[in-house]
């Protein structure tokens, strides 16, 4: 209910009460009956209220929680007279009961009842207390005309006893006003003073907690709770936990009272630097665990993170649950202080042994070792050697330089590769498979060596020069100023080229062909055969004939 809806009325509830009286006290009046009968079967009893008058009861009245009758004919029972030949015994108790209170009150005492609002008049309410009815009058009642106040739970406090009429009178609005009195009073010393005070947790929800602070009760945001962060209150506080508070606003019309617990605590990033440097190892406690990575508490109020990338040095971390549990208390270096942002990052793997480290001192170039494919992309595959991985490039698949990781592999496969390079400060193996088979460039070097004139097939033409065919998975390069008399531009795919072998190297499959100096290595190959001949009949125009022919 908001204060905006409360109807107060100037009027004399006093005149009102006393009317209400005038017209009840008729047959409000206790009277001592006589039980005369007892009907079971329409659940009433006839009791005798003098002067030659009968009257029926509720049977339900005088029944104990067992269901038994607890009065029988003969019997004297108290009652109050309802009128239309009804009567009760239940008031009779109530006002029996009332009238004790009345004799016992103490008028230099203060009175706070709670009760329930069961009858409404003209003049107010019937408020039930415990079986006393008190009458509230409604310019006393701070209830709102909008909402039917039947059933309703008050709080209020006894202005008046009038021992002669046997009346009641309280007061809702007295005890609002008061209690409102005191908020403001404790509100505005709170956000004067702005100093911490100590509060209790009455409960949390997931948006924050209300504490109450000298009686009276405040939120406390989630965002308002540590200097880390919006965080889930249920994860560090109890219900009846003490905890210090400072006074952020109060909203007089919600009556809505703000706290902050991390405003009544330093805040550690105004002298983070005092606190913690970059390359620091520090111990915390794993709070919060994401696929991405995890949260940890270093305490003073502070959290950094763990990236799923610094956990381990294996590269195929899928899920950091995988390594860590909320709750494990953990070394880590811290490696990045962000003080503008507030953000700290911090690194596990950094302090654990690095693989490659391992891997370098019990591992050379030349190694053949077997291991799995772990993936694979267009460039090539990883492949898995114990604690670290290596890239077997497409160009190391195969001799054939038509194969690719793709088209031969897949994630799982075990393979057998040679460590071809290792990069220990980059952290780099370089790995070939097709350095474990036979070399198809070695293979036609056993047979041809430089010098050797051959016959290609041209197979593709770039602007530095043509690659030309030899044999199977064997290419040689004819570059473009080592092709004169022929021009590019004048070739064709499948064109067959006659040159001189001018480079081999088998360990890195290259052959280069030179048109231009086919000329003169078959001069030079006609005089080595004019000098072995043993032939001496043979002249030089013999030698040269056949060139001459071509």
């Amino acid at each position: 209910m908001k204060f905006e809806d409360i109807e107060v009325e100037e009027v004399d509830f006093e005149a009102m009460l006393e009317e209400s009286f005038k017209k009840s006290e008729s047959r409000s009046d206790l009277i001592t009956g006589i039980v005369v009968k007892i009907d079971e079967k329409d659940n009433l009893a006839v009791v005798d209220i003098g002067g030659g008058r009968d009257a029926n009861l509720d049977l339900d009245e005088i029944k104990d929680e067992e269901g038994n009758v607890t009065f029988k004919v003969g019997d004297e029972i108290e009652v109050v007279n309802l009128g239309r030949g009804r009567v009760s015994h239940k008031a009779a108790k109530a006002k029996a009961a009332l009238k004790e209170f009345i004799e016992e009150y103490d008028p230099e005492q203060e009175y706070i009842v709670e009760g329930v609002v069961t009858k409404k008049n003209k003049g107010g309410y019937v408020v039930d207390v415990d079986g006393l009815e008190f009458f509230m009058p409604r310019t006393l009642s701070y209830l709102s005309s909008k909402t039917d106040p039947i059933g309703k739970k008050v709080k209020a406090l006894i202005v008046k006893v009038d021992k002669e009429k046997g009346s009641v009178v309280i007061s809702r609005k007295e005890l609002i006003e008061r209690e409102r009195a005191k908020t403001e009073e404790i509100v505005t010393k709170l956000l004067e003073e702005k100093e911490p005070v100590v509060g209790t947790v009455k409960k949390i929800t997931s948006y924050g907690m209300f504490v109450d602070v000298g009686g009276i009760d405040g939120l406390v945001h989630y965002s308002q709770i540590s200097h880390k962060g919006p965080v889930n209150p249920a994860k560090y506080f109890e219900e009846g936990d003490e905890v210090s508070v400072v006074a952020l606003d109060y909203d007089k019309k919600k009556r809505h009272l703000s706290l902050s617990i991390k405003d009544a605590t330093p805040d550690p990033w105004e002298n983070i630097d005092e606190i913690i440097e970059v390359g620091d190892t520090v111990s915390v406690t794993v709070s919060n665990i994401e696929p991405y990575g995890v949260f940890v508490d270093l305490g003073e109020d502070l959290e950094a993170f763990l990236h799923v990338s610094e956990i381990s040095w294996d590269k195929n971390v899928k899920h950091p649950k995988d390594y860590l549990n909320n709750g494990d208390e953990i070394n880590v270096e811290v490696i990045e202080i962000d003080k503008e942002n507030r953000r700290l990052r911090v690194s596990l793997k950094n302090l654990l042994p690095k693989p490659m480290d391992a891997f370098v001192a019990e591992h050379k170039v030349g190694d053949v070792l077997k291991g799995e494919v772990t993936s694979i992309t267009d460039f090539g595959a990883f492949v898995k050697l114990g604690q670290v991985e290596g890239l077997l490039h497409n160009q190391e698949i195969s001799w054939d330089k038509s194969k690719n990781a793709k088209s031969e592999l897949n994630v799982g496969d075990e393979v057998e590769v040679k460590i071809i390079r290792l990069d220990k400060e980059a952290g780099k193996i370089s790995l070939s498979k097709k350095a474990l088979e036979d070399s198809p460039v070695a293979a036609y070097a056993k047979e041809h060596k430089n010098g050797s004139i051959v016959t290609g097939t041209v197979k593709d033409i770039k602007d530095f020069g043509v690659f030309i065919q030899l044999a199977d998975n064997v290419d040689a390069l004819i570059r473009t100023e080592d092709l004169y008399p022929l021009k590019a531009d004048e070739l064709e795919k499948g064109q067959e080229v006659r040159g001189v072998i001018t480079y081999i190297d088998p360990e890195n499959d290259r052959i280069r062909v030179s048109v231009k100096r086919l000329e003169r290595q078959e001069e030079k190959n006609a005089l080595e055969k004019i000098n072995q001949s043993q032939d001496q009949s043979m002249t030089l125009g013999d030698a040269f004939a056949d060139i001459l022919k071509k």
